[in-house]
């Protein structure tokens, strides 16, 4: 039977244990140059995973991570052993990123994706005043707070999660809308949304209570307003071993465990 993956690419964060992991998996499996292989093995912990996953966005290149880092949970553990047979039997998890659009207070316009969250976060000691519509309506006439996320089932686990937001099953389609640190109103605790929904953000008092915009790791400062929605035309595939998918991740995590 043909294998699926006949060349290998290693990528590494640089830590030193995913450099020594790294120099073990070359010697044993060789290396090949990452725009031409098969798969992607990415060696260390969850950023990583999300730089890989950037650089390789609209590839649709299989991207398997070990861990070698900190935190791993969209990782596998990490073996030197059966490294291809491994890579053979992984079962694919197919995500879709979010699309930012970021209008800034000098009148740019600012685009990037983001495969776990877009949030909008204050800029100074004093609270963002937002006002929140969706797919064309308003919602929420004015949210008082740290800011506020648009989380993706992937990124559920991550920023999201620590901010108090809900925990979705991968093919879930929905979208968490997730307040960070609400002030007003009190008891807002956030929505679920249709993950083909249209989020739109205005940022009120803008000069005066200034907001900044990130899409996972890329940043816009002083933004006037954000649009957010599910960019179904690009698919990012992760890799994971049987029994311990990204939907099993997220559902284990949802038990505590």
């Amino acid at each position: 039977m043909a294998r699926r993956f006949s060349s290998i690419a290693f990528v590494s964060s640089g830590a030193p244990e995913a450099d020594e992991a790294l120099a073990t998996l070359v010697a044993r499996y060789g290396n090949h140059d990452p725009d031409t292989a098969d798969v992607v093995v990415a060696l260390g912990g969850d950023g990583l995973m999300l730089q890989t996953l950037h650089h390789f966005m609209g590839t649709a290149k299989p991207i398997y991570g070990m861990n070698r880092g900190s935190v791993g949970f969209l990782m596998n553990e990490f073996e030197d052993d059966n490294l291809v047979e491994r890579l053979e039997q992984a079962h694919r998890s197919v995500v879709h990123p979010l699309l930012m659009i970021a209008h800034d207070a000098h009148g740019a316009t600012h685009q990037a994706r983001a495969i776990n969250e877009v949030s909008m976060l204050r800029q100074t000691y004093q609270a963002a005043k937002l006002r929140i519509s969706v797919d064309g309506k308003a919602r929420l006439s004015e949210l008082v707070a740290d800011g506020i996320l648009v989380a993706t089932p992937a990124g559920s686990t991550a920023y999201n999660l620590s901010a108090n937001g809900p925990i979705l099953p991968l093919n879930a389609p929905l979208l968490a809308l997730t307040p960070i640190s609400a002030f007003r109103p009190r008891r807002w605790r956030g929505a679920l949304l249709p993950d083909h929904a249209r989020v739109r953000i205005d940022v009120l008092e803008a000069d005066k209570r200034p907001v900044s915009a990130v899409a996972d790791h890329t940043e816009f400062r002083s933004v006037s307003r954000v649009d957010i929605a599910m960019d179904r035309s690009v698919e990012l595939v992760m890799l994971h071993d049987p029994g311990h998918s990204l939907d099993e991740r997220i559902l284990r995590e949802q038990f505590g465990y």
